[in-house]
């Protein structure tokens, strides 16, 4: 039998790049990752199998390891990327307790990836086109659903403070990088407004997202003072991302039990702010 497509790739980046394999490969749903060493250093050979995954490949290159895993070498859809192997998770931090801390990074981080750069933009989407999933749930499921995209639509009609985004920023995608810092990976290759990439971090982390309203309330205050956004819009964007969140969950036939909370939570507090 010959071999996957996929794996004909895999060799042929082993060979130009000089890396050894480190254990096996994974192929999830959206790529191939084979932990590598290339020239004494530990590094990941990622073949990015996705429309989103191209062109968040296409953006960690744009950053240049600013808030990001560097990008050391790229080939078409496959690229060679800096291992970040830093012992501590904003994951194991929130799960402890150290919510504001882990908001606080989440933010730092945030602003790096944000920075305008002087280097030609690559191809993104904008987030109206990203949320086409929450206008189709809209049409076909329950009311919130309509709700989220009502205020979507809001959101994307009264455009403000417009930046590249990460798309997927949340706790499992801001890794410890030692002495650069905390280090985003995983992007999705939106544009649109900076609050939009707070959103997430509400969601997360699973299966334990922020779980009460007390709770969201205080992180959405740390938020808007660390990152100097407006609070109104950043529930309004977390309500519309859970929700959207939630849509795609339903669309693979997953439970959207968790994104949907926290789609009801921040929609409860942006009624109680605007009674």
């Amino acid at each position: 039998m010959n071999p996957e497509p996929l794996e004909i790739q895999l060799k042929q980046c082993l060979i130009q790049w000089n890396a050894i394999p480190q254990g096996s490969y994974r192929v999830t749903p959206s790529s191939l990752l084979q932990p590598v060493v290339c020239q004494g250093q530990q590094a990941m050979i990622k073949i990015s199998r996705t429309p989103d995954e191209q062109r968040g490949a296409a953006l960690m290159v744009w950053w240049q390891g600013h808030g990001a895993a560097h990008v050391l070498a790229q080939k078409g859809d496959a690229m060679l990327l800096e291992r970040i192997t830093g012992e501590r998770s904003l994951t194991d931090m929130a799960n402890a307790g150290l919510d504001d801390e882990v908001s606080t990074l989440f933010c730092s981080v945030a602003s790096r990836l944000h920075t305008p750069r002087p280097t030609p933009l690559p191809a993104l989407i904008s987030l109206a086109e990203a949320f086409s999933s929450l206008q189709r749930a809209a049409a076909e499921r329950q009311e919130i659903y309509k709700d989220a995209w009502g205020v979507a639509e809001e959101l994307f009609n009264s455009p403000q403070d417009i930046h590249v985004l990460h798309g997927d920023l949340h706790h499992e995608n801001i890794l410890d990088g030692g002495v650069r810092g905390w280090l985003a990976i995983d992007p999705k290759g939106y544009q649109g407004e900076r609050t939009f990439d707070f959103a997430n971090l509400f969601c997360n982390p699973r299966p334990r997202p922020v779980g009460s309203h007390e709770r969201m309330d205080r992180q959405v205050a740390l938020v808007c003072e660390a990152a100097a956004l407006d609070s109104q819009r950043l529930l309004a964007w977390i309500f519309s991302w859970a929700a959207l969140s939630s849509a795609w969950f339903l669309e693979d036939g997953e439970s959207a039990d968790i994104p949907l909370h926290v789609a009801q939570q921040a929609r409860q507090l942006l009624l109680r702010r605007t009674a």
